[in-house]
């Protein structure tokens, strides 16, 4: 049986793993200890094969007032743990970063494209990935995840605020794109893959779902399982143009070409891959 430390409570990825290795209550053994108060220092990491480390700062509008809080928790925090973890004997520590560290709005990630993070969410994660990884060596594996827009029943972030306007609107502007994203089901089964590797454990990975998500498409499975009639029509690119004038950061996000590239970098290995409309299905209900 593996014994599994998730470093972060309450985490939406965190508690979404747990529930997943809830299905082989044979094989996995998992603990989650808060990492708020810094009694989990007194804590000890040994015995544990795996920390997998979701503590952090995400989906809070970023400040000069709050820019060090940043740094706090989603740098400093995550190499105290990986640090801790490496001392207590731990063999792999699993980092949850994120496709931000790239700092894009718009275009296509390979092994090419330099992180170039523009906000301090991306460049506290992108700094907490470079001290984690001094830490690995032969007896220490470090896996850095990046993945895209991540999604599921109970998510936060773009998703659920896309899901209520759908809920609203009655027409959509037909725009062809493609975008990276990640059912959660989809990213628990790859981390599970990971820690079962022998050949996978250390690296950085790029999970995500095995088709790219047109925007259109997305809002029409969405208004679809929720019975709501939607027109999606190029008739209506005037309005997205508009949107793209007016708010241009609003108009990449929904509209704008976002991805890894399938020829760079593997989807991962998946067992059980949720297909794109069932997992808006068990998103919506």
């Amino acid at each position: 049986m593996k014994k599994i430390l998730i470093t972060g409570a309450n985490s939406y990825v965190g508690t979404s793993f747990e529930k997943w290795l809830s299905q082989w209550p044979d094989e996995y053994h998992v603990d989650t200890i808060d990492m708020i108060d810094g009694t989990w220092r007194e804590k000890s990491f040994a015995g544990y094969d795996v920390v997998f480390h979701v503590a952090g700062i995400a989906h809070v509008k970023e400040t000069k007032e709050n820019e060090h809080v940043y740094y706090k928790v989603n740098r400093d925090l995550a190499f105290e743990a990986a640090r801790k973890a490496k001392m207590d004997g731990v063999s792999l520590f699993i980092f949850l970063s994120s496709m931000s560290v790239y700092g894009l709005l718009t275009g296509t990630i390979t092994k090419e494209t330099i992180p170039i993070p523009r906000t301090n969410y991306g460049k506290s994660k992108l700094e907490a990935e470079h001290l984690i990884f001094k830490l690995l060596d032969d007896r220490f594996k470090v896996a850095i995840l990046r993945p895209p827009m991540i999604y599921g029943k109970g998510c936060k972030g773009n998703y659920p605020k896309l899901s209520a306007l759908v809920k609203k609107i009655r027409v959509f502007p037909k725009i062809e794109n493609r975008r990276s994203m990640v059912y959660v089901e989809n990213l628990c089964d790859f981390i599970q893959q990971i820690i079962e590797s022998t050949t996978m454990s250390s690296g950085i990975f790029f999970p995500q779902n095995s088709e790219y998500v047109d925007s259109s498409s997305l809002v029409s499975v969405i208004a679809s399982v929720n019975n709501v009639k939607i027109i999606i029509s190029k008739v209506f690119i005037p309005l997205a143009y508009f949107v793209k004038i007016t708010k241009p950061t609003i108009y990449y996000k929904v509209f704008g070409d976002l991805l890894y590239g399938k020829d760079t970098y593997s989807i991962g290995s998946y067992k059980r891959q949720i297909i794109f409309e069932e997992s808006i299905r068990r998103t919506e209900q």
